[in-house]
């Protein structure tokens, strides 16, 4: 009989300041000894959106590197468990913290990007980082595709047109299919039929499907999002720092919103399964052009564990 392993996790909510509110990712912090079958084992007994992986770089640029995993499969960049991977590696003093900012690398799949960390009296007050360049995929049509997006959420396909607003697919590292709302009501009783969504997902090049409305709970807010990714085995979404990026592309190129050098757009998402939660998203633009998003939010401790296998 070989050899029992033990492996540590740490859970924390991404994007909010309360327990049970954000999104949960569990974190394993020594990953450098687990293969990818073992990950993805991990991952679906963990039964999150996604489980994190931290490991060493290899690319020299970078001084982690992250692999992400829902319970069904590996993906290959996700915004929250980048917040929670390095909130958990702040906790533990891994990180040697610097005020004001302190600023790392992190490897992924599609890139080596920077975050920051803000740092006041040697805590992590939110972490910010930035998405690969947006890619705008394509829009969703004709009008015969814009029938069935609306029928794989259940709103009413004049709900979506009414907006003046284009069905999109866009990436910053994760493709989703942008779905603007007229109102707040039809947001909310938004419902998907996971076959169809899965579909329509599927033609489009899209691994999920986020839709927003202006219309919002909070007066700060910007704008009020669902996500729902059941082609990668989350049925809804708390909270998506990868959606929300593409998001925040999509309404400055669209002029949703006003437009300066640095565009701040406030997410509110989680509200309808009771998890919300707060995403703040920068859109960097240059003569009329995007050059960067940044996403960021705090998190907190919930769980400490271990896994033994």
């Amino acid at each position: 009989m070989s050899e029992r392993r033990t492996v540590k996790f740490y859970q924390a909510d991404v994007f909010t300041d309360t327990v049970f509110g954000g999104n949960p990712v569990a974190v394993v912090p020594d990953a450098g000894s687990l293969d990818a079958w073992e990950m993805q084992k991990i991952a679906r007994e963990m039964n999150l959106s996604e489980t994190v992986f931290v490991l060493p770089p290899t690319d020299p640029s970078a001084e982690y590197r992250l692999r992400f995993f829902t319970p069904v499969r590996e993906i290959p960049f996700a915004g929250h468990p980048v917040i929670g991977a390095f909130y958990v590696l702040a906790h533990l003093g891994v990180l040697r913290l610097q005020e004001p900012v302190t600023r790392i690398h992190q490897e992924t799949s599609v890139g080596v990007f920077p975050l920051e960390l803000t740092v006041r009296d040697g805590h992590v007050r939110q972490i910010m980082m930035n998405q690969p360049k947006p890619e705008f995929i394509g829009m969703v049509e004709p009008l015969r595709d814009l029938f069935e997006v609306a029928k794989a959420i259940s709103v009413p396909k004049t709900q979506i047109t009414g907006t003046g607003l284009p069905v999109e697919v866009v990436s910053t590292g994760f493709p989703v299919m942008i779905v603007p709302v007229r109102t707040l009501t039809a947001v909310s009783k938004a419902s998907p039929n996971i076959g169809l969504l899965n579909s329509v997902c599927e033609q489009h090049k899209a691994q999920g499907l986020m839709l927003f409305t202006t219309v919002t709970v909070e007066e700060q807010s910007t704008v009020h999002t669902r996500m729902f990714a059941s082609p990668v085995g989350v049925l809804e979404d708390p909270a998506t720092g990868s959606a929300s990026g593409a998001l925040g592309a999509y309404l400055v190129k669209h002029g949703v919103v006003d437009v300066g050098p640095t565009t701040e757009i406030i997410c509110e998402q989680g509200y309808e399964i009771d998890r919300p939660s707060r995403l703040t998203v920068h859109v960097h633009s240059d003569d009329d052009e995007i050059q960067y998003v940044t996403v960021g939010g705090r998190a907190v401790m919930v769980i400490e564990g271990s896994v033994t296998f």
